[in-house]
């Protein structure tokens, strides 16, 4: 499976931007604290996040591609206290050393949910924070219900044959429980609807193509690739409002017992 292509990436990523903006404004950063960025991505949030006096950063992912543009991106090295490094979120590499976990836009990536929230839980301080936010139920189920649709259509199908799902959109009740299960209290788990608009049909077929379908796509040769996205792109013309994506976005806020 091929990496991101993080210089588009962070080009067309203002979505994920917005709303990681407004979960940050939810962790309410404290001067001396320690805090993982865990799915940093290209670092456009982990750079204003670290940029709050005071605080030090981990920015983590476990696409080489993010990593490396995020250190190339820095804007003066050394001027935000941000270390980036490459980890799976569901084999974290820290134990008691943070004041607050933050992620927004990646735990849909990550299958093993489980696993995910013990590692975090492992990772935090005794009384850390942990504020994220990612798909959720029901994210992008029109665009993946007409892509699943064309996929099994005579022409394409036999290039799915080996097709497994690469993402995991959970609901609340399912996430809290696994937050209790791996140790968290007061918890605070809501599901929200947050369509995402485009202009132009180049525009949503190029964000499609880049974020949602990279896996679908890398299935099928290049030469049958803009034909793919061009039936889909079609379709979401034809919709009422067009070119939307439906996305839904699960916001969590937990805490690690203080003692």
């Amino acid at each position: 499976m091929s990496d991101w292509d993080a210089a588009k990436y962070h080009r067309i990523s203002d979505p994920q931007l917005a709303w990681g903006r407004s979960v940050a404004a939810r962790l309410a950063p404290a001067p001396g604290e320690r805090i993982l960025d865990l799915g940093c991505g290209t670092g456009r949030l982990t750079e204003e996040i670290a940029a709050t006096p005071g605080i030090f950063v981990v920015g983590l992912d476990r696409s080489a591609a993010m990593v490396q543009e995020a250190e190339a991106r820095r804007p003066v090295r050394g001027l935000t206290p941000v270390t980036y490094v490459r980890a799976d979120g569901a084999g974290l590499p820290f134990v008691d050393a943070f004041d607050a976990v933050f992620s927004t836009a990646t735990f849909h990536w990550i299958l093993d949910h489980d696993g995910l929230f013990r590692n975090v839980h492992t990772a935090l301080k005794k009384g850390g924070r942990f504020v994220a936010q990612g798909g959720g139920s029901g994210n992008l189920e029109q665009l993946y219900g007409r892509a699943r649709r064309l996929m099994r259509s005579p022409y394409y199908a036999r290039f799915f044959t080996s097709w497994s799902e690469p993402l995991h959109f959970e609901n609340v009740a399912d996430t809290e429980r696994r937050l209790r299960s791996a140790g968290f209290e007061t918890l605070d788990v809501s599901l929200v609807f947050a369509p995402v608009p485009f202009d132009r049909p180049e525009a949503y077929a190029e964000f499609v193509a880049a974020v949602c379908l990279r896996h679908h796509l890398d299935c099928l040769p290049a030469g049958d690739r803009d034909g793919f996205m061009n039936r889909l792109t079609d379709e979401a013309t034809a919709d009422d409002p067009p070119l939307t994506l439906d996305y839904w976005r699960l916001n969590i806020s937990a805490r690690k017992a203080r003692a």
